[in-house]
């Protein structure tokens, strides 16, 4: 598919000077914003309005608001911003303009303005959600790569928030596969954030693109990454959340895609494990109970096409686990001994002096055997000492 240059959209119906003007506007949120422009039909014309047309659909505050003359610090945006604009790969569209994501444009609040930094048209085809706790396990994250790169091998657009932990594994996932990736943000398209990403923000938008409804320069403030949640669920058909504790911004995520019409699945997990809580509420409030990838794209009932690729790529018999995950290493290390050992961590984690009773070993004979096993991968050690088998195939 072609690229498209989405950096004059704004320009189409008004001038982007406007657009940042509106946005910028004290008291004129998204929801406001929208209205107006129902109402009016360009940011032009709302700011050529008077007090009495615009006071018939706004409070007369917001209606003052809206007649007070540009600021400086808006002018200044709008240099930074033509300037960001004229770097090959960046592009701004507006609500309502060629090229803006219809599903994104139906949600209740949609962003008046998108900075995409990399390849626009990865927006135009399915996309899914795939969210999770920054904390992740080593589980989680296996999960989180796994179906992502089975999904993007299927044809979607794999969508995430560039955070640590399961947004990271997903954004990996999907890039080794041809269905593109998109990061939607909580700073200025400009940034990455968090730092430890760097590197992978990098490839994203050589790959996919970066998205966000903040105006370059914007810093990771704390209440921008809440917000932006919308986007994730607006952008996509369904939300995958893979690990949640009880209280995470995952679950606004999946709760906001509900709201907004959206599939919303889940992944089970241990009843031991804080990081599964969130996932099983989210069951028991009517998300979908999922644990291959085909039963993510049989829920969604996407085209022939992408049902076509995902049937090549997951035969009826291939679950989750037969994905490429790399277990070499396991298996290489995996002597018989190890086997008894690997069954007897079972699928919750154990203390240590359980696997001692359940083995009839020495407390040194467990150290080595569970040194050889975490370093090939195949446990993980969790707060409190508890020892947890990694399930890859």
């Amino acid at each position: 598919m072609q690229d498209t240059d989405l950096s004059a959209a704004p320009a189409r119906s008004s001038s982007l000077a406007a657009w940042l003007r509106l946005e910028r506007t004290a008291g004129i949120g998204p929801r406001t914003a929208a209205a107006l422009l129902d109402a009016f039909g360009s940011p032009d014309a709302v700011f050529a309005a008077d007090y009495s047309a615009l006071a018939a659909h706004v409070h007369p505050a917001q209606a003052h608001a809206l007649l007070q003359p540009p600021s400086d610090a808006t002018r200044k945006l709008l240099d930074a911003t033509l300037d960001w604009l004229a770097l090959p790969g960046h592009h701004v569209v507006a609500l309502g303009e060629p090229g803006y994501p219809d599903l994104l444009a139906r949600i209740p609040d949609p962003p008046l303005l998108l900075y995409i930094r990399g390849l626009p048209h990865v927006l135009d085809g399915p996309c899914l959600a795939v969210v999770g706790s920054r904390n992740a396990s080593a589980q989680g994250r296996a999960n989180a790569l796994a179906f992502a790169e089975a999904l993007s091998g299927a044809g979607l657009c794999i969508v995430s928030g560039l955070a640590l932990g399961i947004d990271a594994a997903a954004h990996e996932g999907a890039l080794r596969r041809c269905g593109g990736t998109v990061a939607v943000v909580g700073t200025g398209a400009d940034l990455a954030y968090p730092a430890r990403n760097r590197d992978l923000c990098e490839r994203i938008a050589l790959e996919g693109c970066i998205v966000s409804e903040y105006p370059i320069g914007t810093p990771p403030l704390p209440g921008n990454f809440p917000k932006r949640n919308r986007i994730i669920s607006g952008l996509a058909a369904g939300v995958l959340v893979v690990e949640a504790a009880v209280r995470s911004g995952s679950l606004i995520t999946a709760r906001q895609a509900a709201e907004q019409g959206r599939d919303v699945f889940a992944i089970p997990g241990s009843i031991h494990a804080a990081l599964a809580k969130g996932c099983h509420m989210l069951i028991r409030e009517g998300a979908k109970l999922v644990d291959t990838a085909r039963d993510v794209l049989e829920a969604l009932a996407l085209s022939p096409l992408v049902a076509q690729q995902a049937a090549r790529l997951l035969p009826p018999d291939m679950s989750l686990t037969d994905t490429k995950i790399d277990n070499s290493a396991a298996r290489h290390s995996s002597m018989p001994a190890d086997a008894a050992l690997l069954d007897a961590l079972g699928h919750d984690p154990v203390e240590p002096d359980i696997l001692l009773a359940r083995l009839g070993c020495s407390p040194g004979e467990l150290a080595a055997r569970l040194l050889v096993l975490e370093l090939s991968g195949r446990l993980e050690r969790l707060p409190g000492g508890l020892i947890q088998r990694i399930w890859k195939g």
